[in-house]
């Protein structure tokens, strides 16, 4: 991992992130709980590292694609019963 990924693309969900990382942190070291310090140590890889539960734009919309097909006309034939 290199400085760059860590200096940049700082967005509202990766400040929550830290937020609940370091809080749940100091939660978890007051009250001896591991379970509660995995969940902080989670919160935090995912900071460092940029990601989120998908990955890295896992979660993405995917772009429009321009439709350049033309529709042709459609003949129907009229069927009646005898």
């Amino acid at each position: 991992m290199n400085s760059q990924t860590l200096l940049t693309d700082w967005n509202f969900m990766r400040f929550v992130r830290l937020g609940l990382g370091v809080y749940i942190g100091i939660q978890a070291y007051q009250t001896q709980s591991i379970i509660s310090a995995l969940l902080a140590a989670f919160l935090l890889y995912q900071v460092i590292t940029n990601t989120g539960c998908c990955g890295t734009n896992g979660c993405a919309i995917p772009t429009k694609k321009n439709n350049t097909d033309t529709t042709e006309d459609v003949e129907f034939e009229e069927i009646t019963s005898k």
